[in-house]
């Protein structure tokens, strides 16, 4: 099926045979997802291998847990929960040595909670389930109040939305998991909860260390993260547009407004965004989606995002292949409703070569009958920067690193493909072609669009030429006979 919008999957380690992955690959699965909060780097290590068995070129990504606040475990006389009923008063203290949670006083796992808690506040625990009202502070505790009936259990999240809590940007099992990363040469690290630049530079750092090419996808999921994401895109590889947490942070209403606002302004950075959470939340029960679900699948789409993640529907849903395979055709048949964006603000990147050609690129494939794209690229850029504009023709990418094929899967409309490099005169389109022509992917009479580089392909796109299959082909074809014939190649 012909779609541009890239498809995450979550992969769980109770359900990651090779069929069951090859099955999400072919019903439209482009990258595979991780949750580290549910795996151990052994078990993380088999769908990494069976992943790597149906292709190479599907792109892994792992969750880190990142900087959360959460309830600590309860003590054995409260393991099932502590009930609460509204009006109840609960006593909440921070503690950074795990001290066990009560009916006498619920812990969270960062001191600092006393200090930056008002009175007045609010505290969400397990995604709003339970609503707390802060109403007095004494004796480094947080006086609450309880405003609905319910259970409070160990280990839950907590949300406090408005306040910054200055938590420490990498927990010990995010180093372990960044760490099991870079040995096993995964394409991406999606940090979770990104408050700001210095969150982003702490994952690079580490990566920097080892010199590891993995790029990191910032998880926004609070109003912290929200207000800073232009500093954030400065630094970071991508960003997930985390609804789950984000939802809890911000009112419900207002959800739709910052995912535009983040969507908007990865696409002007060139940074391939994700949509994430609840996309077809019915579908880990049910075998078809529901009429609410298709239309948000569709509004992220009509958004022009670059890719859209399922997470518990293939994770440990009932019906995995069915929910790609339904977002996949959602997808297909969205695109043909949308429009390249040729007149998209480029004031990020205003003096950048490669993004000035892959506009004029992608507003060719408008004006003339052009059938396709045809690029190269070392690190990806290229491909990057086509997908920016929405691209609504195939592109096919020549990718001189195993990483940048895979990192290219996250980018919209992009078919990556990796091939040695092969010097200094770039004979990638006339191989290109010859292939597609023999997948009978385009004809001679086609005509396509080409971005390549006359200085190397270390040295970036510095062309775009157009023409038909067959004119290009013949050109290039004596232009290496005049460079043999000159050189005695």
């Amino acid at each position: 099926m012909q779609k541009n919008t890239k498809i995450v999957a979550t992969i769980s380690d109770q359900r990651c045979e090779v069929d069951f992955i090859r099955s999400l690959y072919e019903a439209g699965m482009n990258v595979v997802r991780i949750n580290s909060a549910h795996v151990t780097p052994e078990s993380a290590t088999a769908i990494v291998e069976n992943v790597r068995k149906v292709s190479d070129r599907i792109a892994i990504l792992i969750d880190t847990k990142g900087p959360e606040l959460r309830i600590t475990a309860m003590e054995e006389a409260w393991a099932a929960g502590i009930p609460v009923t509204v009006d109840d008063v609960v006593r909440v203290k921070g503690t950074n040595d795990g001290t066990l949670s009560s009916d006498r006083f619920l812990y969270v796992n960062d001191d600092h909670v006393y200090r930056a808690v008002p009175v007045g506040a609010s505290i969400l625990i397990d995604d709003g389930d339970i609503e707390l009202s802060v109403i007095g502070k004494k004796d480094e505790m947080l006086i609450c109040h309880v405003n609905n009936d319910g259970t409070i259990k160990g280990k839950k999240s907590v949300n406090i939305p408005g306040v910054k809590i200055n938590l420490p940007s990498l927990t010990e099992k995010d180093r372990l998991f960044i760490d099991w990363a870079i040995e096993t040469q995964i394409d991406f690290i999606a940090h979770s909860f990104v408050r700001k630049k210095a969150d982003v530079m702490a994952v690079q750092k580490i990566l920097d260390e080892h010199n590891s090419p993995i790029k990191i996808i910032s998880k926004i999921e609070n109003q912290e993260g929200v207000d800073n994401i232009d500093d954030i895109l400065d630094v970071t590889y991508g960003v997930m547009v985390a609804r789950g947490d984000l939802g809890v942070e911000l009112p419900a209403e207002q959800i739709p407004i910052a995912q535009r606002c983040l969507v908007d302004k990865c696409m002007v950075s060139k940074k391939p965004v994700i949509v994430a959470t609840q996309m077809l939340h019915s579908m880990i029960k049910n075998p078809r989606p529901t009429r609410a679900e298709v239309s948000d699948i569709a509004s992220a789409i009509y958004q022009r995002v670059d890719a859209i993640m399922l997470s518990g529907e293939t994770a440990n849903g009932d019906y995995p292949v069915e929910a790609v395979t339904t977002m996949a055709k959602i997808a297909a048949e969205i695109e043909k409703d949308t429009q390249p964006l040729t007149d998209m603000n480029m004031v990020r990147i205003n003096n950048e070569i490669t993004a000035q050609l892959s506009r004029s690129a992608v507003r060719a494939t408008t004006n003339l009958p052009v059938k396709a794209i045809l690029i190269d690229s070392m690190s990806g850029r290229t491909g990057r920067y086509i997908a920016a504009f929405r691209c609504p023709k195939p592109v096919f990418a020549v990718c001189y690193t195993p990483i940048a094929m895979r990192i290219l899967a996250l980018s919209y409309g992009i078919e990556a493909e990796y091939r040695e490099p092969i010097g200094y005169l770039n004979d990638f389109p006339l191989n290109l072609m010859s292939d597609l022509k023999a997948e009978k992917k385009i004809k001679d009479r086609d005509m396509v669009v080409v971005v390549g580089g006359s200085f190397g392909v270390a040295k970036g796109a510095s062309y775009m030429e157009i023409g038909t299959v067959k004119n290009l082909m013949d050109k290039m074809l004596g232009l290496n006979e005049m460079y043999n014939g000159e050189y005695g190649m």
